[in-house]
């Protein structure tokens, strides 16, 4: 699997998602997606880094791409962006975690995001952004909440 572009793997989650996300679930799901990414194949689900933002990961590209809904559901502004191809473990992958949290809150995503033994935790710091949150750390989270399971 080869990473994609940020806004390749935003349009295929919105489209999983009917178009019914707004940018902080979006970004959540992502961080998700790329997590289980990361342990599951050994290649990140982007090329992009996550930071730790105030509500959590974030991937910069997709949030300043989707900012101008704010709290509200993000509709096809991705013009030109094509989706993950079809049947692809990204695509697969991507539309899985859409459908495991079709039923979570935006705060309830967060609370998940937030874990204190979580990669976001350990690199996030109030009211800062660019914060990297590496690869390395992400995997670790995730290789902790499946041996926590």
């Amino acid at each position: 699997m080869t990473p994609l572009h940020p806004l390749v793997a935003a349009k295929t989650a919105l489209e999983a998602s009917d178009w019914a996300l707004s940018n902080l679930p979006l970004n959540k799901i992502l961080y998700l997606a790329h997590m289980i990414s990361l342990g599951k194949y050994g290649v990140p689900l982007v090329s992009e880094n996550f930071e730790a933002w105030d509500y959590g990961p974030v991937l910069p590209t997709v949030y300043h791409e989707a900012k101008v809904f704010g709290s509200d559901p993000i509709r096809d502004i991705f013009f030109g962006v094509p989706s993950a191809e079809p049947a692809s473990e990204a695509r697969d992958l991507i539309a899985s975690v859409v459908d495991a949290t079709k039923n979570k809150t935006p705060g309830e995503l967060v609370a998940f995001t937030h874990w204190e033994n979580g990669a976001w935790a350990k690199y996030y710091r109030p009211g800062v952004r660019g914060i990297v949150i590496p690869n390395d750390d992400i995997l670790e989270e995730y290789r902790e909440r499946t041996i926590k399971k």
